[in-house]
């Protein structure tokens, strides 16, 4: 069995991330594997929105297919609540610092987006406002003024870390978030999430067997989100 590394390019903000959280949950427990998470920043700088009726309609239908197709749960307090609330604002920025910031001082960084990923999903919470991520991050074990310094310290590596999440995913061909690149004896190949949707215990059977030698499928029509939308 050989040692690799699972690199995960993704987003808070993205739905078809959240779909993807039981899978890298399950990845997560595989020997001999770990996981780097590169954010992508999809709802950043000028792609952030104001929560609208037009998003509001237009994230709908895709939960509901992204509800379908993993069982992963969304909460009344999202869809009556959050999609509700014309002054709340999707900002990738934030809880990506977040993640930062809980890697920076030890805390799983995968642990921490799916900490997120439910606050939002299913709490309805507001990820743009530092005070709520200060609220998950203590949840998480993390010392408050620690975690709030770090988080201010992230912000000037914020840049760097997403122009070389956008360089690995253009240099590999990846065309949105979530998307994956395992890393075994110095050569990276492009996994496909798609076919494993709803089904964690195959994937991380297929990637224990990856690990052990086997090949990886081709390449499947994904679902996937961009800062253009979910596709």
């Amino acid at each position: 069995m050989v040692n690799g590394v699972l690199h995960y390019y993704y987003d808070p903000l993205c739905g078809w991330c959240y779909g993807a959280a039981p899978l890298l949950a399950a990845a997560a427990n595989v020997a001999d594997l770990a996981i780097a998470l590169h954010a992508g920043a999809m709802m950043s700088g000028a792609n952030r929105q104001q929560v609208s009726p037009q998003l509001r309609q237009y994230v709908m239908g895709h939960d509901a297919r992204i509800q379908q197709l993993t069982g992963q749960p969304f909460g009344d307090a999202y869809f009556n609540g959050l999609l509700l609330d014309n002054s709340a604002v999707f900002d990738s920025t934030p809880p990506t610092l977040a993640i930062l910031a809980a890697e920076a001082l030890g805390v799983d960084g995968l642990a921490m987006l799916h900490r997120l990923q439910q606050a939002h999903y299913v709490d309805g919470q507001r990820l743009a406002e530092p005070a709520v991520l200060q609220q998950l991050a203590q949840e998480m074990g993390l010392d408050g003024a620690a975690f709030a310094a770090e988080y201010q310290r992230q912000q000037g590596e914020f840049a760097a870390h997403v122009g070389r999440s956008h360089r690995d995913m253009a240099a590999h061909g990846l065309r949105g978030f979530p998307s994956l690149l395992l890393e075994l004896n110095g050569q990276l190949q492009r996994l496909e999430l798609s076919p494993y949707l709803g089904k964690p215990q195959a994937f991380a059977a297929y990637l224990r067997g990856l690990l052990g030698g086997a090949t990886s499928h081709g390449a499947t029509d994904a679902a996937f989100c961009t800062p253009d939308g979910c596709h």
